[in-house]
C-alpha cells in the first residue's frame, strides 16, 4: 500500500490520553491519540459517536484545555477516527468559497 499523507506521522505505543469536544460545546468524549501528524492524527473514541456532529470539531490535547486543534472528520472505521487539522487558513478559503457561491 503507498502512503498517500504529506506529512510524517508519529504512532505512540500506548497512545495519548485526549477528548474530542463538538463546537458549540454541547458534547465531549474521552479518546486516544494513536498518532499524529502536523496535518491530522488517528483518534480511538470512548463511547459512542453516533448522532454528534462530527463533521468539525476541536481534538483537546491537554487537560486544561489549553493545547487543543479544530478538526475535519476525514473518514471513520468502528471506534477509529481519522481527522485533518484544520487552520484559520481553511476558514478563510471556506468563507472566500461560500461568499462567490453566493
Amino acid at each position: 500500500m503507498t502512503e498517500k499523507r504529506k506529512a510524517n506521522r508519529v504512532a505512540f505505543s500506548r497512545g495519548i490520553d485526549a477528548f474530542i469536544l463538538g463546537l458549540d460545546g454541547k458534547w465531549r468524549r474521552a479518546c486516544t491519540v494513536s498518532d499524529i501528524s502536523a496535518s491530522g492524527a488517528k483518534i480511538i473514541v470512548e463511547g459512542p459517536i453516533q448522532g454528534l456532529a462530527l463533521k468539525e470539531f476541536f481534538l483537546l490535547l491537554s487537560r486544561t484545555g489549553l493545547t487543543y486543534r479544530r478538526c475535519q472528520l476525514a473518514w471513520v472505521n468502528g471506534d477509529l477516527l481519522g481527522v485533518r487539522f484544520l487552520s484559520s487558513k481553511d476558514d478563510v478559503h471556506k468563507k472566500e468559497r461560500s461568499v462567490k457561491a453566493g
